[in-house]
């Protein structure tokens, strides 16, 4: 990668990871689902100016958009929501990996290699670790599950992802901008059901300035500017050799949380967060390296 484009890649890494600390910022002044519905409506209001309709069906932005739209950060803002602090958010979103391989096997009939299997296991006992051992600490059980379902409709969205592109579409930055205008219904309708229609109508009145900021943030530099730069850096180099930055976001996720919310994780979590991030390390580059081992045996072998 070129310097400007190693660059780009931070500021993506950044982006999305700060995004968490700005979401427990939003929530503080607006109710999570009612916070949902606000995002995606920015992003589609805006996005739609500067980008074209995607070329494919529209059942295709249907289903993206219910599984990586409203499916996934329903979960995630009710997560945090109710106990889920931002930083542990941020690594635990990242099971994605694990159940986009679940997802693959049943519904793509894909094989897990025993690799991939032992890196499920790895990162299966990790997140195991993170959810056991928050007594005493901020997390609560019900943000934990709700961050796992959020993962689950992540995992799900990527393989509608994947059958998107198999179809010969392209699920580009135009697919994000115009499957937005869908989330904003089923989120007003679930608001409006759980959250209540006084609740709605104080958040909306009395919005402060924090709660605009957040919601801005969310759309323009979290969605708009980090999906444009990762169909940028995508358009130019292999998706084996960008994948690997998402690894990175749980990390600046992790140190925003600690410095701006001044979260903090007990050592069990500390352990668990290790073994998540090397279970998805494993899975993501395990293959490469276990070539590079038996190519480097071979060599030896030879001479």
């Amino acid at each position: 990668m070129t310097l400007k484009d190693s660059i780009l890649g931070l500021l993506i890494v950044f982006l999305w990871g700060i995004n968490f600390v700005v979401i427990a910022w939003g929530l503080e002044g607006m109710p999570p689902l009612l916070m949902g519905a606000c995002r995606f409506l920015l992003v589609a209001l805006i996005g739609s100016l500067f980008i074209k309709p995607p070329d494919m069906p529209w059942q295709w932005l249907w289903a993206y958009a219910l599984t990586l739209g409203f499916g996934q950060f329903a979960f995630l803002f009710s997560a945090m929501a109710f106990g889920m602090p931002a930083g542990l958010a941020s690594l635990v979103l990242q099971s994605q990996a694990l159940f986009t391989l679940l997802f693959a096997a049943l519904l793509l009939k894909e094989g897990i290699t025993p690799l991939q299997l032992l890196a499920m296991l790895i990162a299966g006992f990790g997140l195991y670790l993170v959810g056991a051992g928050a007594s005493g600490a901020a997390m609560t059980f019900s943000g934990f599950i709700l961050t796992l379902a959020a993962a689950m409709c992540w995992g799900l969205g990527n393989i509608v992802n994947r059958t998107i592109n198999n179809r010969g579409y392209q699920a580009n930055l135009g697919l994000v901008i115009w499957s937005a205008w869908i989330p904003p219904v089923p989120f007003l309708l679930a608001s409006y059901y759980f959250e209540g229609g006084g609740a709605i109508q104080e958040a909306l009145v009395n919005i402060q300035f924090s709660t605009i900021a957040a919601l801005l943030y969310l759309a323009i530099a979290a969605t708009i500017v980090g999906y444009s730069l990762w169909s940028y850096l995508l358009g130019r180099y292999p998706a084996a050799r960008i994948s690997p930055l998402t690894l990175a976001v749980p990390v600046v996720g992790l140190a925003a949380a600690a410095y701006f919310l001044d979260e903090v994780i007990t050592r069990q979590q500390g352990l668990g967060i290790a073994l998540v991030m090397f279970g998805l390390l494993l899975n993501l580059a395990g293959r490469r390296l276990m070539r590079g081992v038996k190519s480097l045996v071979f060599s030896k072998a030879h001479k």
